[in-house]
């Protein structure tokens, strides 16, 4: 598929789904498909190989959580192929983004995307998240196809800030999970993501630590 077709596409589901991008972010989202797809051949990131379909499935699902960024410092635990830190990272350049995992072949490709699309204010780490020790603490701690959401909580909740959330992306309502997070943890919400051109269900779970305040 020509760089050219994916590029009308990815505007008009841009637009479909009421984002307004400056070229030069429509850019880099577009040089981030192409370095997917470059690599995907390669090294095994995502099962996806449409181009199309990487729009939906990987652009688009990544930024429906926008709105719901917490903080100007955040990590993507289990990062993968960058979802959905990058696309993130790329529409949010005044936030901090850090992005981890433990695969190094996925960690190179992260650090090859954040140096060609000069991307500043994204750090990537190679290690297991419950290794992973940072100085500073974060945010958000988000996490898309990752492990239940009580392993999740396990193995992250020492990179959330008092004050902060985890947001966690998941497809359809998670009411098993939810049943099972332990009492140190508060239910904030779990909210529908309607993403047109995507038809499947996805949701977003935000949880903190109990004894907290929620700000927006």
């Amino acid at each position: 598929m020509s760089r050219v077709n994916v590029d009308i596409f990815l505007k008009q589901k841009l637009v479909e789904n009421g984002y307004a991008f400056s070229p030069l972010i429509e850019r880099q989202l577009l040089d981030f498909l192409e370095l997917l797809d470059r690599w995907n051949q390669v090294v095994n990131l995502t099962a996806i190989r449409n181009a199309y379909d990487s729009v939906t499935h990987h652009i688009l699902d990544s930024l429906a959580i926008l709105p719901f960024l917490h903080g100007k410092r955040l990590i993507d635990v289990g990062s993968g192929a960058g979802l959905p830190g990058l696309p993130l990272a790329i529409v949010q350049p005044d936030k901090e983004f850090y992005l981890l995992d433990g695969n190094r072949k996925k960690t190179h490709f992260l650090t090859q995307v954040a140096l060609e699309l000069q991307l500043k204010n994204v750090t990537v780490v190679h290690a297991r998240c419950e290794q992973f020790k940072p100085e500073v603490c974060f945010d958000s701690v988000m996490t898309r196809a990752f492990s239940s959401l009580k392993e999740m909580l396990k193995l992250t909740q020492h990179l959330l800030c008092p004050s902060g959330k985890f947001l966690a992306m998941k497809g359809i309502y998670p009411e098993s999970e939810i049943k099972e997070v332990p009492e140190k943890f508060k239910l904030l919400g779990v909210h529908d993501l309607k993403i047109k051109g995507l038809d499947q269900q996805r949701c977003l779970v935000q949880l903190a630590l109990h004894n907290t305040l929620e700000q927006d």
